[in-house]
């Protein structure tokens, strides 16, 4: 009898390409103009391009509205837990702290997002948004509900 072979694990790039070729990305994450730049699984890090659209995201001075800034940093902490498990598991969001430093505009805005422990039963992230120029617009922490993709409803 042979033993059943082992799955691959997959490499940054495996899961980047994953990321970059998927045709199901979430309305929400097309909506942020969500695009996977690189991922870390031995930093637990990922790193994303975001589009603030002034006809979708502005607030009426003309700023992309904090509520958007709040769910990319949300999406960047939750990729950060599914590369944290190796692609088998999400991370629902339990709870998150923003801190806002200075006003986003409509353009590019770089995230990243990182696992700071991941637990049996809770996940603790950060995330940071980047202007164009390399400013910090906002920061978050997070702790998420590691949830393996098969227990995911």
């Amino acid at each position: 009898m042979h033993a059943a072979a082992e799955t691959p694990a997959l490499t940054d790039d495996d899961i980047l390409q994953r990321f970059l070729r998927s045709k199901n990305q979430p309305t929400g994450s097309q909506t942020l103009g969500f695009r996977m730049l690189s991922v870390s699984q031995e930093k637990m890090q990922v790193e994303v391009a975001f589009e603030g659209k002034a006809e979708l995201h502005s607030n009426p001075m003309k700023q992309i509205q904090g509520g958007y800034l709040c769910a990319m940093l949300d999406e960047v902490m939750s990729v950060a837990c599914m590369v944290a498990s190796k692609m088998t598991a999400v991370a629902p969001t339990a709870e998150m702290k923003t801190s806002f430093f200075r006003p986003a505009t409509p353009g590019p805005i770089k995230g990243v997002g990182r696992v700071v422990r991941w637990g049996r039963t809770l996940a603790f992230t950060e995330g940071e948004l980047y202007d164009g120029d390399g400013r910090l617009l906002a920061k978050a922490t997070g702790t998420a509900v590691p949830t393996p993709f098969k227990n995911y409803k």
